[in-house]
């Protein structure tokens, strides 16, 4: 077999589909979120501005994040030294654990590398601790949650996205007696709509199943302190395990689990992808304490995010752009087209000094192909001004759809 050729023609599709994906080099500037350096192709470099970040409330470059990693870093050194059971627990870890149980009120926490080795740990554990188990799955779950699912090889079902009556069939097709886990988003990063938490929980208590839910896109974001739409909908006690990451609202690093003491301690002792994976480096453990403990007692910047996400949809649907507004700070314009998609983006970056990425498939179906923005609480209005006209200039140059406009 020729394997570059081979090579060639996958890598080929991709471009001649227009969903070939450019990493762009870009260096962040302390202090200066949300802009950045752009190095291009070309040799030259420039300033721009990224609207597409999921550091969604600038904390990776907050003072009190850094001064925790860098006092970590001085005392300790780079690296955890190992696995958490090969001398990679420290001091750090077990006080990120505390504060992340803290945040969900819940008795346990468990850290790991990212949310999707959370996920994909946790969920493909779960069959070995729960003989006969099955999973009811949203069909809109994150990559990460389906492929935990695959992995734990038990019997699984698909619901329609957020049909909580779709569910309940499915739920009434199970042999009673058997194991559930229902397992779903309070955040849909894509389109940037709510789960009916409420609902599903209402049904695994009729259904006795367990209740999984992805807090990835809300932890830091919503709720008193932070601990996710769960805690904004006073629902967090219904929840028998929470997934939530430390890298987007809380700007650092690695991702979890919360849930009863019981629970995390069999995820602990029998998951793989926890056992034999170096733990976070005592730094990064420390930057997001910090984050989660400032955020918890301060909502300003997630107030001033959300203030900048409505301002941003109104101004968009001002000019006819196809928006999907679910009341949530993700802000999705739809293209449709995957190549005028990422000539969009690259037009955006290249004329305009505007950073944001095509989402295409599989990240999202065909057809509904988009630009994503996340204003953050330091996107300020002439930013946004900026923004908005190129994007007015931009959708008529492309000659997309607008909607038409109210008198």
């Amino acid at each position: 077999m020729d394997y570059t050729a081979r090579l060639d023609e996958k890598l080929r599709s991709l471009h001649d589909e227009g969903r070939y994906r450019t990493f762009i080099d870009i260096e962040r500037k302390k202090g200066h979120f949300p802009r950045a350096t752009w190095h291009a192709p070309d040799g030259t470099s420039r300033e721009i501005t990224v609207w597409c970040g999921n550091d969604y409330l600038g904390m990776g470059q907050h003072p009190k994040v850094l001064a925790a990693m860098h006092e970590a870093l001085d005392a300790t050194g780079a690296g955890s030294g190992g696995t958490r059971n090969i001398s990679g627990t420290t001091v750090y870890h077990k006080a990120l654990e505390r504060e992340i149980a803290d945040l969900h009120g819940k008795e346990a926490a468990l850290v790991f590398t990212s949310a999707y080795i959370a996920n994909d740990a946790t969920l493909s554990t779960l069959p070995k601790l729960f003989p006969g188990l099955v999973i009811v799955s949203d069909e809109l779950n994150h990559a990460s949650m389906i492929e935990g699912i695959r992995h734990g090889s038990c019997e699984k079902h698909i619901f329609r996205h957020n049909d909580t009556a779709h569910l309940r069939e499915i739920l009434e097709q199970i042999e009673p007696g058997r194991p559930i886990v229902i397992a779903f988003e309070s955040i849909y990063s894509m389109d940037g709509d709510f789960g009916p938490i409420k609902a599903i929980c209402d049904l695994a208590d009729e259904f006795g199943a367990l209740t999984y839910i992805d807090e990835v896109h809300a932890v830091g974001m919503y709720g008193r302190r932070g601990g996710g739409v769960s805690e904004r909908d006073n629902l967090a006690h219904r929840i028998d395990i929470i997934n939530g990451t430390m890298a987007k609202a809380y700007g650092v690093m690695g991702g979890y689990i919360a849930a009863s003491a019981k629970m995390v301690d069999a995820i602990r002792s029998f998951a793989p992808g926890f056992i034999f994976t170096t733990s976070l480096p005592p730094a990064v453990a420390a930057g997001a304490t910090a984050s989660i403990r400032h955020l918890k007692g301060d909502a300003t910047l997630r107030e001033q995010q959300q203030t900048n996400a409505k301002i941003l949809k109104m101004r968009l649907k001002g000019l006819g752009l196809p928006i999907d507004d679910h009341g949530s700070h993700i802000v999705p314009v739809h293209v449709g087209n995957p190549v005028k998609c990422k000539m969009l983006s690259d037009m955006l970056l290249e004329h305009y000094g505007i950073y944001v990425q095509p989402i295409n498939f599989p990240t999202v179906p065909r057809g509904t192909e988009r630009l994503r923005f996340t204003p953050s609480p330091v996107h300020t209005p002439d930013l946004l001004n900026k923004l908005v006209n190129a994007m007015d200039d931009l959708w008529r140059q492309c000659e997309l759809n607008r909607a038409e406009l109210s008198a």
